[in-house]
């Protein structure tokens, strides 16, 4: 199975039915993607797919072949960070962290198809990511400023 990330195609022989979390983990190393209840609801493991954040925990790696997936880790181009990520660290959006790589993934997603959202806009695209710490004001504020 050949499955494209970040801009590269990896070849993997593992079952179609692991988890795109699993794979990006254990099988590529890339570890900014997080596990946190792993049924799809607190969007600390979301990935980009063609564009959209989806929660790669509940995802299938055999669904996920020809599409175009970018991590947290992918998100920077040419050493230089995405807006959203360089947003999160001028507005301190981060406490603990865990959620981070989720919150910027859907934010990316958000900004790519809508570039200047409203504030209930935002709020409505974030609904799936859950930030333990509370710190929603700093996180909405980093993506009206991105």
């Amino acid at each position: 199975m050949i499955i494209h990330v970040n801009g590269k195609d990896h070849e993997l022989d593992i079952p179609g039915n692991t988890s795109l979390l699993d794979v990006l983990r254990v099988h590529l190393n890339l570890t900014g993607s997080k596990y946190g209840c792993g049924e799809g609801a607190c969007g600390a493991c979301k990935v980009l797919v063609d564009g959209n954040a989806i929660p790669s925990c509940i995802t299938l790696v055999a669904n996920v072949q020809n599409k175009e997936i970018v991590t947290i880790e992918g998100l920077e181009r040419d050493g230089e960070l995405h807006p959203v990520q360089q947003t999160f660290l001028e507005e301190d959006a981060f406490q603990c962290a865990y959620c981070s790589s989720g919150m910027i993934i859907s934010a990316a997603a958000l900004k790519s198809k809508n570039p200047s959202p409203t504030r209930q806009e935002i709020i409505e695209a974030m609904q799936r990511n859950i930030c333990r710490c509370c710190i929603y004001p700093r996180i909405i504020k980093a993506i009206e400023k991105a």
